[in-house]
């Protein structure tokens, strides 16, 4: 089978040489020509050291490259997906199924990722995410994700597609369930990180991660999602990996913001796209227009959209009225 990975940051090119392993012909596209020159001609991608490109691979600048392409991988940045979907629409065959990959919510429309893909394209997307770093599904670490498509058919031909030895592939129904929970634990990691820099211990990110997960599954059942998803690769097993590890991007900029660094000088330092500050204005958005109570999602925006001082929002959290943990315990 023809595959195109479109995005070539550290995601997708680890989804071209999984795709390459399993023995799919790809082609990983970038939007800069210049970066898929230097990459075909080195043999390495600078966002993913220490990993080569093997000769089989084909990079190219070329939005047309996806002609042919049985699947179509889309892991751009949020920011850019529905720009780079526009660009290769028009190359598209018409049968090709489109895979997003992409964790995040677009602004102001409020729209999913496999929304705009399909919107943008006219194809049915399926929904793959999970707790993957690229740099562990690069060197084929065991790792497990979760294909999500209403259309089973379509779940399962993407499962195939990846699923091998050291990388598992589960299928769910529910893309509302694994986009949400993709996208909105990337908030509660940086709160996680906020609370390393802040000096705090393993007390404070278990009841952060636990109650963090709560809220996502409150606003995901509010538009569908199924709530055992958010016990599943999606939701908790996407949490623990963001929240715990120093791959995570997001953790990482959240430590900074604790240690009195501002959102702007953090991400600058990271020097990658930090997802979960865009998602907290989103989440916080939907929140809203849902009617649905997410205090830890309202603490994130208010420190990395109005300023307010990462302490004394934690502080503030933890002087909230008292409460059951279940909305619906079941007390006479």
């Amino acid at each position: 089978m023809k595959a195109t990975v479109v995005g070539s940051g550290a995601w997708g090119t680890a989804l071209s040489l999984r795709l390459l392993k399993n023995g799919h012909r790809v082609t990983l596209w970038s939007h800069n020509p210049q970066k898929a020159e230097r990459m075909a001609a080195e043999r390495v991608n600078p966002a993913l050291p220490g990993v080569s490109l093997p000769e089989g691979l084909e990079i190219s600048g070329d939005p047309a490259c996806v002609s042919g392409s049985a699947l179509v991988v889309i892991a751009s940045p949020s920011f850019a997906v529905r720009s780079v979907c526009r660009q290769v629409a028009p190359y598209l065959d018409p049968d090709a199924v489109m895979v997003s990959v992409t964790k995040g919510i677009e602004p102001e429309t409020l729209l999913r990722m496999s929304q705009l893909v399909e919107a943008e394209t006219g194809h049915r997307a399926v929904v793959l995410t999970g707790p993957n770093h690229a740099e562990e599904v690069a060197l084929e670490l065991p790792s497990g994700s979760l294909a999500a498509c209403e259309n089973r058919s379509l779940a399962e031909r993407v499962q195939d597609a990846f699923m091998s030895k050291s990388f598992r592939v589960y299928t769910s129904p529910d893309t509302v369930g694994a986009e949400l929970g993709a996208a909105l634990k990337n908030v509660v990691a940086l709160c996680a990180g906020v609370t390393d820099g802040l000096g705090y211990g393993d007390n404070t990110k278990a009841m952060l991660m636990t109650r963090g997960l709560t809220e996502i599954a409150r606003l995901g059942v509010s538009l569908g999602a199924s709530k055992d998803t958010f016990a599943g690769l999606a939701g908790v097993g996407d949490l623990i990996v963001t929240c715990t590890s120093m791959h995570s991007r997001n953790r990482r900029a959240g430590i900074l913001i604790g240690q009195g660094k501002s959102p702007q000088e953090a991400m600058a330092e990271v020097g990658a796209v930090v997802e979960g500050y865009y998602a907290a204005k989103s989440a916080w958005e939907l929140a809203q227009r849902q009617g649905v109570d997410m205090p830890i999602t309202h603490a994130a925006f208010t420190v990395l959209y109005e300023g307010a001082d990462a302490a004394q929002v934690v502080s503030a959290l933890l002087h909230r009225s008292r409460k059951a943990e279940s909305e619906d315990a079941g007390w006479l």
